[in-house]
């Protein structure tokens, strides 16, 4: 069966931006077999390839892209259980949010907090995605992806994948190598939600929630702050958390303090993690901020939003400003969570 090419397809109605030109090649992958051969022949062809999953983590340029787009869309669950824990393997191109609230119905315990973030599963690994206090590497057993380099299948473990914060090998060292086609997770039955973040910790006032309950208060706190993609909301066309929160040294912090004493930090390894909307609204950008057509969401200052048929160099000047102006108020850098495609 030949390949479904398709030529001149506009990519901002994937994304969830809704920004970006078009691709010169597009090929929505609704198998495993049609990833291969599609690398194969971008690599064949000597063609720029993207993978694309559910367009929630990207920005594409105006101009688009000149190469292959491929769309990983493989759907299917399998499932391994024990008394106390499942291994569900996913394949790459299945919702996460779906899957996380099969996961809450089904009792298994370790992606509640995670409920709510748009996107596809293969793109979970990729970010090491996390949110309110947890992250998928806790539960990630393994994940089986092509590797574009030996042009073989693989499977790597979680240690192989080498997470930490917003991280793996997917988006640093080996990035553009792999193209992820399933992920096993290992999830616990029956186990109680983690409650950790302060966010949870204040909305539960010490009362001690199931996971079904744990998965409703993320929604909420998350539709409160408009990270909660639903058309009828005018700050749901962004990228999610645009910024990483920056980890910096003890001695960092003891200077900072010394100009703030107020200023807000985790304890995060050797170093301290300190929100990145606290520095930018401190560097001067309020919610709702605008620059042309992008803006910051008026109900989350980490969201840059297309506010009306915004261009991605409007979004690139907002983000510079913002990025300059925390970085000349405090000398911390900012770097940005979503991946730039085309520029």
């Amino acid at each position: 069966m030949p390949l479904p090419i398709q030529e001149n397809v506009s990519l901002a109605p994937l994304t969830t931006l809704n920004i970006g030109g078009n691709a010169r090649y597009f090929i929505k992958a609704e198998t495993e077999t049609t990833v291969v051969e599609a690398v194969e022949y971008a690599a064949e062809k000597n063609l720029r390839l993207f993978i694309l999953g559910g367009g929630s983590n990207v920005l594409i340029a105006d101009a688009g892209f000149d190469g292959i787009v491929l769309q990983i869309a493989p759907q299917g669950y399998s499932k391994l259980g024990t008394r106390n824990s499942q291994l569900t393997t996913i394949a790459a191109g299945e919702d996460w949010d779906e899957f996380v609230a099969y996961c809450v119905v089904n009792e298994l315990a370790g992606v509640e907090n995670l409920s709510g973030i748009p996107g596809r599963v293969g793109g979970t690994p990729v970010q090491n995605v996390g949110a309110y206090g947890q992250e998928v590497s806790e539960t990630i057993e393994n994940v089986r992806c092509f590797d574009r380099k030996t042009m073989i299948i693989v499977t790597l473990s979680n240690v192989d994948c080498g997470f930490s914060y917003r991280k793996s090998i997917f988006n640093s060292t080996m990035r553009d190598r792999y193209v992820v086609l399933s992920v096993t997770y290992k999830l616990k039955r029956g186990g109680q939600p983690k409650i950790v973040y302060e966010d949870l910790i204040e909305y539960f006032d010490g009362r001690s929630p199931d996971l079904a309950e744990t998965r409703e208060a993320v929604l909420n706190i998350r539709r409160l702050k408009s990270m909660v993609i639903e058309p009828d909301d005018p700050n749901s066309k962004s990228a999610g958390s645009f910024f990483k929160n920056p980890v910096v040294s003890r001695s960092k912090l003891a200077e900072l303090q010394m100009r703030n004493r107020a200023i807000p930090y985790f304890e995060f390894g050797d170093g301290v993690k300190i929100p990145a909307a606290w520095l930018i609204e401190k560097a001067g950008f309020a919610k709702g901020f605008t620059h042309g057509r992008a803006g910051i969401s008026s109900r989350h200052t980490l969201a840059l939003i297309n506010c009306g048929n915004a261009s991605a160099a409007e979004i690139i000047e907002l983000k510079e400003l913002i990025q300059n102006a925390v970085e000349n108020r405090f000398g911390i850098p900012l770097h940005p969570e979503p991946v730039f495609v085309g520029f």
